[in-house]
């Protein structure tokens, strides 16, 4: 028994009390010694009465405790035998010793002693040695597994419910989309009432049966805009359908001279609803950017992109060329200086479209640069040319002068790319707090932080071509020197491949205008000659050429030879001419010891959406990638496997 406990009878204040008294039965003796003797006949029976009680409460004590070990020991064996969690002892050879009835619950198996654990588990052979906690799935039902490997003991917690849950609220989370009718007023103009009504009340059926049928709630909110809401499972059946809406509107009015396409962005994520709105507007932006005809889902920090089968729908109206001739022009004259700068690697179109911003800098009397690392093979006649030119060799720059003259007021314009991990210098656009953004290809989901002015037009042929409508509206005393107007007019062959490729109405009023202000077309494939030995490398690629299911070809170079950015396109180009070919794709090591793959396509297959997987972008007709740190045969085979993935999806038809 606890000494705690005994001292309640006879600590120190008891004795102190016993000993008080004796003394005062003392000296009472000297006074009467009757009622001394009374007093210490008192004085014993109350300690005799004092020991009988300190007997009882020892006993009853006793009593209590075993009574209490009893109760402990039998809730003990209930809580192994009954509670809801399995424990398994097992050997050091992992064979089972011991386990509780719980576990013939989970196993469905009476007996388990000396059974091989993983015969019984084999899941737990698949988990990562040296691990205490993890969770598998057992016959249907998900346990939470906790391991003492020092005592060789397994708890199993059935949290099937708990994951079911869990599940069922990941699956409920809200979800917002944004549908949007890419070309509405190009569509509808030249109808009259009747066939317009008509064509939107088909449309609109088929965007409401879609939303029925995957129980969307949807409203119209805008004469080309759908608000639609919808839930995380909803959103995984669309994922798995790759928003086939997109097909079915633009094969519903397909027989109409321009087909109605659907852009949708979606937002979804653990955000407040405030932020899924931004992210589904975002995504919409993107969509759009990238030529429409697409859904752009945005899942948290994730961004995946469906459709894109159709290549951009060429504007009709100029009016959104001449609002951004205006601000850029605006913005030239509110800034300290104008840095142009293009991708790296550039070619004729990012040159070409760099000298026209700068001609547009110059119309407005203030300072101006193009920033330019080094010439490389696809640009060295143009840049020779500009060298001898009386004044444009002057404004070239090298990225550390451009750098030291950048300041927060500096207004960088940024062509032919929109990926600042592209841009020849980078930082720059850190170092201003004025960014524009001009590009004709499809919007990936890397882009400029924050720019003050963006024109992206994924229908325009050339980023040459854009230029050209923005140098329009700058003044109506322009005047372009031969060399400006034919680098801008070099561009737009390179890109559209002598106007074979990619060309409207605009690219040919656009050609006219630099025609009429100077441009040399003579000059222009004077610029664009090639060498004899560029020419026989190129035929040697060609050469190494691999069919893939009858009409994609794949072409590598050798693995130990280094071969230009143009020369590789030029590869590409060249295969697509050959019978039978839908889709090509050049795979070469360049100088810079990066893997490039230029990808191009006759417009059934998009080779953007392939080239997106291996980190590049571009056009549905005309991509490309750069990719580090993998050797030519590893990027050949990522490739193959991405082509066959496409295929198998039925996305060439």
């Amino acid at each position: 028994m606890q000494k705690f406990l005994l001292k309640r009878w006879h600590g120190l204040h008891m004795i102190i009390a016993f000993i008080l008294s004796i003394i005062l039965v003392g000296v009472l003796s000297f006074y009467n010694w009757v009622f001394a003797t009374l007093g210490l006949l008192s004085l014993v029976g109350l300690a005799f009465f004092i020991y009988k009680a300190e007997q009882a409460f020892r006993q009853d004590l006793q009593n209590y405790i075993e009574t209490l070990s009893h109760r402990v020991k039998k809730a003990g064996d209930e809580v192994l035998t009954e509670m809801p969690i399995g424990i398994l002892l097992y050997s050091e050879d992992k064979k089972i010793e011991w386990f509780n009835p719980y576990m013939v619950k989970i196993t469905g198996k009476e007996s388990l002693s000396g059974h091989p654990l993983l015969d019984v588990i084999p899941q737990i052979a698949e988990l990562p040695p040296g691990k205490k906690q993890f969770e598998i799935t057992f016959n249907q039902r998900v346990y939470e597994v906790l391991v003492r490997p020092e005592e060789r003991l397994l708890y199993f917690t059935d949290i099937t419910d708990f994951r079911e849950l869990d599940l069922r609220y990941n699956e409920e989370k809200i979800v917002l989309a944004i549908v949007h009718l890419d070309n509405l007023d190009e569509v509808s103009q030249g109808m009259d009432d009747q066939s317009r009504s008509l064509m939107m009340a088909n449309v609109t059926g088929a965007i409401t049966e879609w939303a029925s049928k995957y129980k969307i709630y949807i409203r119209r909110y805008a004469s080309d805009k759908f608000l639609g809401i919808l839930d995380e499972a909803t959103l995984q059946q669309l994922l798995d359908s790759r928003f086939d809406i997109l097909d079915v509107v633009r094969e519903m009015t397909a027989k109409n001279k321009i087909p109605i396409t659907l852009s949708i962005g979606i937002g979804a994520g653990d955000v407040d609803y405030p932020k899924l709105g931004e992210m589904a507007q975002s995504s919409l932006d993107i969509a759009l950017g990238r030529g429409g005809d697409q859904a752009a889902v945005k899942q948290g920090d994730k961004m995946t992109f469906y459709g894109g089968k159709s290549n951009a729908v060429e504007k009709r109206t100029r009016v959104r060329a001449r609002v951004i001739s205006h601000a850029l022009r605006d913005l030239i004259l509110e800034s300290d200086k104008v840095l142009v700068m293009g991708h790296k690697f550039p070619d004729m179109d990012a040159i070409g479209a760099s000298i026209g911003v700068l001609k547009a800098v110059l119309a407005n009397d203030k300072k101006g640069h193009i920033v330019l690392d080094k010439v490389n093979p696809s640009i060295d006649r143009l840049m020779a040319a500009v060298e001898e030119h009386e004044y444009l060799g002057d404004y070239f720059i090298t990225p550390d002068q451009a750098i030291g003259m950048a300041t927060s007021r500096t207004l960088v314009v940024l062509v032919d790319t929109h990926r600042p991990s592209m841009a020849i210098e980078p930082k720059l656009l850190q170092i201003s707090n004025r960014v524009m953004v001009i590009d004709h290809h499809r919007r990936s989901e890397e882009f400029v932080e924050d720019p003050v002015l963006v024109y992206i037009e994924p229908y325009a042929s050339s980023t040459c071509e854009l230029v050209t409508e923005l140098l329009q509206y700058q003044s109506e005393k322009l005047n372009m020197d031969s060399l400006e107007a034919t680098a801008l007019l070099s561009g737009m062959v390179v890109d559209t491949k002598s106007f074979a490729f990619r060309t409207g109405a605009r690219t040919f009023e656009a050609a006219s205008f630099l025609r009429r202000n100077g441009a040399e077309p003579a000059i222009v494939q004077r610029l664009l000659k090639e060498d004899l030995h560029q020419y026989i490398k190129r035929s040697e690629i060609v050469q190494n050429t691999e069919v893939l299911y009858d009409i994609f070809a794949v072409s590598v170079g050798k693995p130990d030879e280094t071969y230009s950015q143009v020369l590789i396109a030029q590869a590409a180009d060249t295969l697509l001419t050959m019978s039978g070919i839908q889709a090509s794709f050049v795979v070469c090591r360049r100088p810079d010891n990066m893997i490039a793959i230029s990808a191009r396509s006759l417009g059934d297959i998009n080779v953007q959406m392939i080239m997106e997987q291996m980190g590049g972008g571009g056009h549905l007709t005309n991509a490309a990638t750069q990719v580090k740190e993998m050797s030519i045969d590893e990027a050949v085979k990522k490739l193959r496997g991405l082509i066959k993935k496409y295929h198998e999806e039925g996305s060439a038809k």
